[in-house]
């Protein structure tokens, strides 16, 4: 029986007992059918990965004491999404596979030709976890409530490289740009579903920090080109080699839990 991952907020050791959110005790007791006695595995994104036992069950409420620490906290990749702001169920996605694919800091963006412009950041965090907790990663990323991406881009970070997922057919393939960069952090801008205006392409391409890269010969969805962009990089300039502290694929840890969202915190 694979073992459950949750993330907690307070800081984990050895003895220390937590106690679960009302939507985690309902979703160890009436979703998973756990017990008292049975394990879990516990992150918080500071002191790597415990196991406790359940100490205390209802559907209501659950305590966990910690017992071992399974894996010591490890580096991990320091890659932003600049996402689009896109229809609800397709943010959600997004947001889901961009947390799979170890992105550290998703923030949502609006430009000229959006046609969504708000979201439900509580949810969004919420789906974040979520994915964290299946696909085993210590940590869970940020995700920034949207703003235009002008104003995200008038206080960018010196020495973070941007690849912009460019859809003029003018420019290099993207695994040209990041294997002849200079070291250095990544993020990832894609557009809206109406794309960017010339304008605010014309802008983009004048920031030292901008790098304008091709996705394929293909108009690519927002969302899709959100994960092949956020590949790419990952393969090329990111954690996808093996390294200490470092967790195999296992398929059974990205096993679909309930669609219901569960709420978080403690």
């Amino acid at each position: 029986m694979t073992e459950i991952r949750l993330f907690v907020p307070p800081p984990l050791a050895r003895g220390a007992t937590i106690a679960a959110s009302p939507g985690q005790a309902h979703y160890l007791a009436a979703v998973m059918r756990r017990a008292i006695g049975d394990t879990v595995l516990l992150f918080d994104g500071r002191t790597g990965e415990w196991r406790a036992r359940i100490s205390g069950l209802s559907r209501k409420a659950a305590m966990l004491t910690v017992e071992e620490q399974t894996r010591p906290q490890a580096p991990e990749s320091d890659l932003w999404l600049l996402a689009p702001v896109l229809k609800r169920e397709t943010t959600e996605w997004m947001v889901e596979k961009a947390t799979e694919l170890g992105v550290a800091r998703i923030v949502l963006t609006t430009s000229a030709q959006s046609a969504v412009t708000r979201t439900n950041p509580d949810r969004l965090a919420a789906i974040a976890t979520e994915a964290a907790e299946q696909c085993g990663r210590l940590g869970v990323p940020e995700v920034v409530p949207p703003a235009p991406v002008a104003r995200v881009l008038a206080g960018w970070p010196p020495r973070r490289h941007l690849l912009l997922a460019d859809e003029s057919r003018a420019a290099p393939p993207a695994h040209a740009v990041i294997a002849g960069a200079a070291a250095g952090a990544w993020a990832l801008l894609v557009g809206p579903e109406g794309g960017f205006t010339e304008h605010e392409l014309d802008g983009f391409r004048k920031l030292p920090f901008c790098l304008p890269a091709s996705l394929g010969p293909r108009i690519l969805r927002a969302e899709t080109a959100a994960v092949i962009g956020l590949g790419l990089i990952q393969a090329l300039a990111g954690d996808w080699q093996d390294r200490p502290g470092g967790r195999p694929h296992d398929a059974a840890t990205c096993e679909g839990k309930s669609e219901d969202v569960r709420s978080v915190g403690g």
